[in-house]
Order: C-alpha cells, then structure tokens, then sequence
C-alpha cells in the first residue's frame, strides 16, 4: 500500500484524470440522491411537523394526501381502547380543495384542519403561539411563506376564498413548502366549514394520537392492524416513508434521477479505467524490470489494485467539499439536497467499487508483459 501511494505521488500529474473522474461519479450521486431524497421530504411534511405518534386513515391509503373520510364513531372507539395513549385522540382534517385568488384566478390547495392547542397531536410545530391564538379566529388560515407568490397574496390581512368562503389570511410560517398544492393550515372548525361537501360531520379524514413511547405506539399499530384490516394504521415514522415512497414511485423520479447517476457513473468508470491502463503502460518497463528480478506477477497486480483503491479513495475525498459547497448553493437557491450519511456512505463505496472494477481492466496491459520486453 505503501508503494502504491509512492507510485501515485510520484505520477500524480499522469492520475489526475482517474482521480478527477472518481469525484465527479462520486460528486453526481451524491446530489442526485440528495436531491431526491430532499424533494420528496416536501411529500410528508404535515406528518414530519406533526406532533402524532399514531395516524389512523382510510383503507389502504399510501400518502396523507390520498386519505378519504372515516366514520368517528367507528373508529375512534377502536383507537380509545388501547392502554398506553396520552389524552384523547384528535380528530384531523385534511382535503383538497378550490381556492379564489385575489385576482380572480383559480389554484388548488390542501386544507389541513387539526386542534389549536399547545401540546395537540395535529397542530404543525412550525405554528408558534400566537399563530395558533390568531387561527382560532373566524375562516383564518396560514400558509408558507414560499407559497404567497402563487397564491397571490402580499402577506397577512390578504383575503381569498376557498370553496366559496372568504378567508383571511393571518400569518406565513416557513418549513410547509408543497410540492403540489399549498398547505393551507387552519383550525378544525374553520377546516368543517371549508371542506363542507366532502367531509360529512360525523367523520373526519384521520384519527391522531400520542403514546407513552415509540416502542407502544408499533405495538399499538400491530394490534390494529390485526384487529381491523379495513383500517391504515401508521406510525408517524412509517407514514412519513409512506408518502415518500408512494410519490417517489408514481412520478417515476426515481428513475430518471438513478439514470443520470448510473450515467455519471459509468463516464466516470471509463475515464478511470482508461487513466489506470494508461499509467500501468506507461510503466510497463519497470513492471518488467521486477518480473526479471523474480518478483511474482501476483505482486504486481496486488499493486495494480492497491493504486486503483488510493484513486477511488482520493477521488471521494476531493468530492466531499465540493459536495458540500454545492449543497449550500442549492439550500440558497431553494433546493435542499439532504445529505445523510447512508447517502454519503452508499456513495463513496460504489465509486470505489468502481475504481477497483477499472483496476481490473488495467490488469490487462500487466497480463501481456514479460521480461524479454526489456530487450526489445
């Protein structure tokens, strides 16, 4: 190993190129992934800011978006029952709805209608205190502060209508960003009159709850499940991969986003490998040379691989400022790019999966030597 970064600092210039490559594949995966992961967090914000640890739904439904309503009185008995719940389950109101903007246009948004109070299961904890006081008010509502634009609204006091009610706008929060249609943030109250003629007065669209622990709250889920099918029941941690799986795999994002890092993943194996073969030519004479002094072939492909490996590593260190940099630039512009370190970790082992796969390729030139090569 020793030798083999010798040999790389010594010729450093000669593989530049390989290193600059295993960056770049390293670099693309690395924000492509993040890229996704972070546009899809938007899919399950109203469960990430919730304070829930139990959701209750509609049959089957994959993403808090998709749920219909369920009969309270139904459901709600089944969810009291169970030991370990801290204070009542909370009734959740969550639909789309037509929204009248200012200028007479219309836009679709998302009605999220849950209990105002401090320590309640729904109630988003973007919402400070006085949000929430403002929001026990008569047809008042909040939204992102990203979201005014498109909604044409200027800020608080800005009135619109949804579903033919006028509503006022009270407050902006930030962290609600949509990726489809804007979360609207309301009181149940305001959400009942708003989502009159969807949701009928005895139901509601979920069923909230808070648990002593995390560990009561999966067994609490195991039992519903087992006792009532026709009930989705979630923890908040499975909902929230729910939503992103389910719009991760109907948009077909994943693909597009896979194809362009496998891309740049294979630009990168060609340039390496075309970097390694060259340098192993380049040193074809004093591999001979060693071969001459009996040194075992088996050696000389051992320190093939072992400069191959220092490339892949040296590439992936290069790409982490860069990475990070970029990241940052994208956070400014108002992309995030999550970078976890599964991500990170997924990363650097592929790409150095990949150098090593271009050492092998560059084990080739090493095949053909022989000693007599000296005389030539």
């Amino acid at each position: 190993m020793s030798y083999a970064l010798q040999t790389l600092w010594h010729d450093k210039a000669r593989y530049a190129a390989g290193v600059g490559a295993v960056a770049f594949s390293a670099l693309l995966i690395v924000l492509q992934v993040g890229l996704l992961l972070g546009l899809f967090e938007i899919t399950s914000v109203p469960v990430d800011h919730a304070r829930a640890d139990l959701w209750v739904g509609s049959q089957d439904v994959k993403s808090v978006d998709l749920g219909v309503q369920v009969p309270i009185n139904t459901h709600m008995p089944r969810l009291t029952e169970k030991r370990g719940l801290i204070g009542q389950p909370e009734i959740y109101l969550a639909m789309y709805a037509n929204m009248t903007r200012p200028d007479g246009g219309m836009e679709r948004c998302f009605v999220l209608g849950s209990s105002l109070d401090p320590d309640a299961a729904g109630a988003p904890d973007v919402l400070p205190a006085e949000l929430r006081e403002a929001l026990t008010l008569p047809n008042s509502i909040v939204t992102d502060e990203s979201e005014l634009k498109r909604l044409h609204l200027s800020g608080p006091g800005d009135t619109a209508k949804i579903s033919g009610i006028e509503v006022t706008l009270v407050g902006t929060v930030r962290g609600m960003k949509s990726l489809a249609a804007p979360w609207i943030l309301c009181s149940e109250t305001t959400a009942r009159k708003l989502l009159t003629g969807f949701v009928s007065p005895d139901h509601c669209t979920y069923l909230l709850a808070r648990c002593e622990s995390p560990q009561r709250a999966k067994e609490i889920v195991a039992e519903l499940r087992a006792e009532y099918p026709e009930m989705s029941v979630y923890t908040t941690d499975e909902f929230s991969f729910s939503c992103r799986w389910y719009w991760l795999t109907r948009t077909k994002a994943g693909i597009a986003i896979g194809y362009a890092a496998l891309l740049g993943l294979l630009v990168g194996a060609v340039i390496t490998a075309q970097t390694l073969y060259s340098a192993t030519m380049a040193s074809a004479k004093e591999f001979a040379t060693l071969l001459a002094l009996g040194i075992p072939r088996g050696r000389i492909y051992g320190l093939v691989m072992a400069q191959s490996w220092w490339v892949g590593v040296f590439g992936v260190v290069a790409s982490v400022p860069v990475v990070w940099l970029l990241a940052q630039a994208a956070a400014a512009g108002g992309a995030k790019v999550v970078l976890r370190w599964e991500v990170m970790t997924g990363a650097a082992a592929v790409t150095i999966g990949t150098a090593l796969f271009s050492g092998l390729f560059a084990l080739r030139s090493v095949r053909k030597l022989e000693p007599m090569s000296l005389l030539r």
